[in-house]
């Protein structure tokens, strides 16, 4: 989809029912972390682009699936609300956010400085769920952080002085791994057109270790109709999908039963940056979001996007491969030195 200078924003207007409660909080949650700022009652804008379009777009659809109702719609404002008035709504949104940042660093500090007992520290003296939730926290807000907050730099200021405290928190224990199943052989893959992470990394997934014979193909998602032998992914109703807070790659990989360590790896960080949030943390995620918005920047087309796409992934697949390889090597040895073999007795 290409950028237009007349459509600057996105909006989303919504009615969701009152009742249940929770569905209402958690669409409410949904839109924060994707950084939206409220314009008027239940109508929401972002800065508009292919995945700002894509991620309101997703939403609508909960809403809808909720029992609500909800548009998604390019525009450009010509009267009342100006372009700078929303820029700066966007600002101090997001100047609260770092706010906090440095708010809970502070204290941090401070109840170090003052020998206060933490419970589970590391080294340093740190909490680690503490210091990893603000360096998550932190990440997620800068990712959202459109027209550049006064307050970034003062967040990121405070939170290195509380990380020289300490050292980062270490890396989430992945989940075991499900039953392995069959797979589909040469069939023909849809998906929405323009692919952004979830499905260039599941179009990957399905090459690589599916259906090695998978062909492509990338639709508008509006009243398409698929054909005999097609399978859908990552688009509305699709065979494969969302799935609760799973995203498009977890789905996959659970129902194919990959038991792969460095496949789920990769699903945590598919599904950080997909949903906008820091489910699992992972070190890796940031890098790889840069890499993929710059992949997405540089090629229009999809096909040439899963091409330099399926490179990251073998890429990244392999480094995973060889950091587990190596980390469960050295968990063997250390359990034979602890252990070693003793000779059986003769006689």
């Amino acid at each position: 989809m290409p950028e237009s200078a007349a459509n600057r924003w996105v909006l989303l207007i919504h009615q969701i029912p009152p009742k249940p409660d929770y569905f209402r909080v958690k669409v409410w949650r949904r839109l924060q972390r994707l950084g939206a700022v409220a314009i008027k009652n239940s109508v929401y804008v972002l800065p508009r682009s292919n995945e700002t379009v894509e991620d309101f777009q997703w939403q609508m659809r909960e809403i809808v699936a909720g029992g609500g109702e909800a548009s998604v719609c390019e525009a450009n404002f010509v009267d009342g609300l100006t372009d700078t008035e929303i820029e700066a709504l966007f600002r101090a949104a997001r100047d609260v956010d770092y706010g906090e940042i440095v708010a809970d660093a502070q204290r941090l500090v401070k109840e170090l400085a003052q020998g206060g007992r933490r419970p589970r520290t590391d080294g340093g003296g740190h909490t680690r769920p503490e210091l990893g939730r603000l360096k998550r926290r932190l990440a997620d807000i800068v990712t959202i952080d459109f027209f550049g907050a006064p307050r970034r730099r003062a967040a990121h200021e405070a939170l290195a002085r509380l990380e020289a405290r300490g050292r980062p928190p270490d890396p989430r224990a992945s989940p075991a791994p499900p039953s392995p199943a069959a797979a589909p052989h040469g069939a023909t893959w849809v998906t929405r057109q323009g692919v952004y992470i979830d499905r260039i990394a599941s179009a990957w997934l399905i090459a690589r270790f599916i259906d090695s014979e998978a062909q492509f193909k990338f639709v508008v998602p509006e009243g398409y109709r698929p054909r005999p032998g097609e399978l859908r992914f990552d688009m509305f109703e699709a065979d494969y999908t969302h799935e609760g807070d799973a995203c498009t790659f977890e789905t996959l990989v659970t129902r194919f039963g990959l038991a792969d360590r460095a496949l789920r790896v990769i699903a945590e960080i598919v599904h950080d940056i997909d949903c906008k949030e820091a489910k699992f943390g992972r070190p890796e995620a940031p890098g790889v979001e840069r890499l993929i918005a710059g992949l997405a920047r540089q090629h229009a087309e999809d096909r040439a996007r899963l091409e330099h796409g399926a490179a990251l992934f073998d890429t990244l697949y392999g480094a995973l491969t060889a950091s587990t390889e190596a980390a469960e090597t050295a968990s063997t040895k250390r359990r034979v030195g602890r252990n070693p073999k003793r000779p059986r007795p003769r006689g």
